[in-house]
C-alpha cells in the first residue's frame, strides 16, 4: 500500500505542472528561502529543515479579516477546523491528518497553550481575533519531541509580536459591519523607543446577533421552545513589551485578557432559550534571550486561568441548570540553542508544566485536583553546504501520575539544488490524559498516554513564479483516548490508522495573476467502542473527518491599490454521531464560494469588503446544527 501512495504522489508532483496547493492568496515563489522559528524553536530557513511548515503571512492574514481564525486554518491543506462554519463562538475543534480535536498544539508567540477545563485540554481560539495575529506557523506531524503533550498532528503558532517597528508612536485601527448584526472593532498602539525598548497594546470587539444554531430539519410541530437566533459578543485587550537591556539581553513580557459570552442550545435538533456561555481567560508571562558567542538560550514563563460558566434559567419548562469551571495552568521552559561548527547546532531544553480544575454545578462538585509533567528534551540539527540537512531528537517526560515516556524524531531533507527538496520524517509523540478525563464523574485515573507513531515524505518545488509540495503520511495511534457514551466513561481504545497526501503549491502570472490551491486525501482506521452497541468495531472513517478537501484561490491586481479574489472550499462527505445507540451518519459533499475585495484609497487608509459562502449554499459540517448562510463584511482599515 505505501509503494502505490509513494508512486500516486510522485506522479502528482511531476505531471501536473497546472495544479497547485498552498492557500496563501497572494504570495510567490522563493518559499524555502523563508525564515521560521515553530520547526526547531529556534530561527532557520525553510531548506534548512525537512518538516511541513505552511507560514500565513501578514498580509495573507489581513485578506481574511471577516473570519474567524478557525475557518482562516481550516483553508490550509491537511487541516479541518469543525464548528468554523457555524454560528459565531461555536466550538472549534482542530483536527490535521485526521487526528482527533486536542492533538493540535497551538503556540502564542512560540509558548503552548491550553485551557484545564476542557475535556481534551485543547485552547479555544475563539478566545483569538484574526484582527490581533502577525503571522501563523502551522508545523504539521508528531511534533512532541520539541512540544511535548498534544502535538500529535501538528502545532500551529500564532504570532502576535510585531518585528518591523521602527518608529515610537504608531496606531493601527479597523471597523468592520455586515449582515446578521455582525461588527468588528480593533485598535492597536505599537512603537520602538530608543532602539530599546518595543510595546504594542490592542483591543478587540466582536458581536453577532447570529442565527439560530440548531436546525429544524424534522419540520416537526412548533416546539415551546422557540428557535431564535443564538448571538455572539467578545472583548479582548493584550500587550506585548520588549526591552532590549544590553546588546546582547533582550527580556520581553506580555499579558492578554479575553472573555466572550455565546449563546448555545440544548443539544442537536433541540432550542433552549436563556441558555448561554461565558468564558474568560487571562494568560500573563514574560521570558529572556541572552546570546553568548555561539550559544543562545531562552527563557518563558507563562500564568493562565480560564473561567467557563454555563447558565441555562429558561420559563420554557421552568428549567434551571447552571454549572462553572475554573482552571489554572502554569508553563516554565528553558532551552539553549549552540552553534557547534561545520553546519550542527545543537538544541537542549527542559519545561514543567501544571494545571489545575475545580468544578461546580447544581448537580454536584468535581473537587480541586491537579496534574504536573516535567520534561527534558534534545535535538541536534544538521545542515551542510551540500543541502543534506538532518535532525535528530528526543524527549523524556515524567508525568505525576502515570510515570514517564518518551519520544523521537528523525527528519531528513536533500535540498538538490535551489528549487527542488525532498524530506521526510519519522517521530512518535503522545498525549496525555486531561484532567478531566481522569478525576471528572465520567473519568478514569487509571487512563494511559495516547501515543502514536508518524512517517512523512515528500517533495517539494518553488522559484520565482510557482511554488508546489506534495507529501504522504501515515499515522498509527495507540491507547486513544475517548469517550464510551455506553459506559459513561472516557477510556483507551485500540488503535488508529491515518493514511493521506496533501498537495498544495501557488502561481503567480502575467504579473498581475495568482492561483494558490490545496488537496487532501485522508483515510481513517479505527478499531473502539461501538456507536451502537457494547461491542468493539472497526472503522473505515473519523467522524467529521472527509475524505477528500480543496480549497482553490484565484486572485488579481490589475492595479497597486486594488486586489480582487474569489475561492472555494470543499469538503466530500463526512460521518458525524446520530445519537445515543444509533448508527453514524452521512453529511453529504458541499462546495461553498467566497469573495474578497480591497483598495486602498491612500498610503495609510484601505477599505474592504468579504464575503462568506456568496451563494447561499444549505450545508451541514455538524449533525443536528446549522452552518453559515451568505455572510457579508465590509470595513476599512487605518494606520498611522
Amino acid at each position: 500500500m505505501i509503494s502505490k501512495h509513494w508512486a500516486f504522489l510522485l506522479l502528482s508532483v511531476t505531471g501536473s505542472a497546472s495544479t497547485f496547493a498552498q492557500t496563501t492568496k497572494d504570495s510567490t515563489g522563493k518559499q524555502l528561502d523563508q525564515v521560521i522559528v515553530t520547526a526547531t524553536k529556534y530561527p532557520v530557513k525553510q531548506s534548512q529543515t525537512g518538516k511541513v511548515v505552511i507560514v500565513l503571512t501578514h498580509e495573507d492574514i489581513e485578506k481574511s479579516a471577516g473570519k474567524p481564525l478557525g475557518e482562516l486554518l481550516g483553508e490550509q491543506a491537511g487541516i479541518i477546523v469543525s464548528g468554523s462554519l457555524n454560528d459565531p463562538g461555536t466550538n472549534q475543534s482542530i483536527f490535521i491528518r485526521g487526528a482527533g480535536s486536542g492533538r493540535a498544539l497551538v503556540l502564542i508567540d512560540g509558548i503552548p497553550v491550553s485551557d484545564p477545563t476542557a475535556t481534551d485540554n485543547s485552547f479555544d481560539i475563539n478566545l483569538i481575533p484574526v484582527t490581533m495575529i502577525e503571522r501563523i506557523e502551522i508545523s504539521k506531524g508528531a511534533q512532541s519531541t520539541l512540544y511535548g503533550s498534544d502535538a500529535i498532528a501538528g502545532v500551529i503558532n500564532i504570532i502576535t509580536i510585531k518585528s518591523d517597528v521602527k518608529t515610537p508612536f504608531n496606531v493601527k485601527a479597523s471597523a468592520s459591519g455586515g449582515n446578521y448584526g455582525t461588527y468588528n472593532a480593533n485598535a492597536q498602539v505599537f512603537g520602538k523607543v530608543a532602539d530599546q525598548l518595543t510595546y504594542n497594546i490592542r483591543y478587540n470587539h466582536d458581536h453577532s446577533s447570529g442565527f439560530p444554531s440548531v436546525t429544524d430539519t424534522f419540520k416537526t410541530a412548533p416546539s415551546a421552545v422557540p428557535f431564535l437566533n443564538d448571538g455572539f459578543k467578545s472583548d479582548l485587550v493584550a500587550g506585548n513589551l520588549g526591552w532590549n537591556a544590553t546588546s546582547a539581553l533582550a527580556i520581553k513580557g506580555f499579558f492578554q485578557y479575553s472573555q466572550y459570552k455565546v449563546d448555545i442550545e440544548a443539544e442537536p435538533f433541540t432550542p433552549a432559550v436563556d441558555y448561554t456561555s461565558a468564558t474568560k481567560s487571562l494568560m500573563a508571562g514574560g521570558g529572556f534571550t541572552y546570546k553568548l558567542a555561539n550559544t543562545t538560550i531562552n527563557g518563558n514563563y507563562r500564568y493562565s486561568t480560564s473561567d467557563l460558566r454555563l447558565l441555562e434559567d429558561s420559563v420554557f419548562g421552568q428549567y434551571y441548570y447552571t454549572d462553572h469551571y475554573v482552571g489554572t495552568s502554569q508553563y516554565v521552559e528553558m532551552f539553549a540553542s549552540t552553534n557547534l561548527g561545520y553546519g550542527f547546532t545543537l538544541l537542549n531544553g527542559a519545561d514543567y508544566r501544571y494545571a489545575s480544575m475545580h468544578e461546580a454545578s447544581n448537580y454536584g462538585n468535581f473537587n480541586d485536583t491537579s496534574i504536573s509533567q516535567t520534561s527534558m528534551y534534545s535535538s541536534l540539527l544538521y545542515s551542510g553546504k551540500s543541502g543534506v540537512s538532518a535532525e535528530l531528537g528526543g524527549r523524556l517526560n515524567t508525568d505525576s501520575r502515570y510515570g514517564s515516556n518518551y519520544t523521537y524524531t528523525f527528519n531528513p531533507a536533500w535540498l538538490i539544488d535551489p528549487n527542488w527538496k525532498l524530506y521526510g520524517s519519522i517521530a512518535t509523540a503522545f498525549k496525555a490524559p486531561t484532567l478531566y478525563q481522569l478525576y471528572s464523574p465520567y473519568g478514569d485515573p487509571s487512563l494511559l498516554p495516547e501515543t502514536s507513531k508518524s512517517y512523512e515524505g515528500g517533495i517539494q518545488f518553488n522559484n520565482t513564479l510557482l511554488n508546489l509540495r506534495a507529501t504522504y503520511f501515515h499515522r498509527n495511534t495507540k491507547n486513544g483516548i475517548d469517550y464510551n457514551s455506553f459506559t459513561s466513561l472516557y477510556y483507551n481504545y485500540d488503535e488508529e490508522h491515518g493514511n493521506g497526501i496533501e498537495w498544495e503549491g501557488t502561481i503567480k502570472f502575467a504579473k498581475i495573476w495568482s492561483l494558490s490551491a490545496n488537496y487532501t486525501w485522508t483515510k481513517m482506521k479505527e478499531t473502539m467502542q461501538s456507536h451502537e452497541s457494547f461491542d468493539d468495531t472497526a472503522y473505515n472513517y473519523a467522524l467529521r473527518v472527509p475524505e477528500h478537501t480543496a480549497n482553490v484561490t484565484l486572485g488579481v491586481r490589475p492595479i497597486p491599490a486594488l486586489y480582487l479574489s474569489v475561492s472555494t472550499h470543499y469538503e466530500s462527505k463526512r460521518y458525524d454521531l446520530g445519537g445515543y445507540e444509533a448508527p453514524d451518519v452521512v453529511l453529504n459533499p458541499f462546495a461553498i464560494v467566497n469573495g474578497y475585495a480591497e483598495y486602498k484609497v491612500i498610503s495609510k487608509l484601505k477599505v474592504f469588503v468579504e464575503g462568506r459562502n456568496i451563494f447561499d449554499k444549505k450545508f451541514t459540517t455538524v449533525y443536528g446544527y446549522n452552518s453559515i448562510p451568505a455572510m457579508f463584511t465590509a470595513g476599512a482599515t487605518v494606520e498611522f
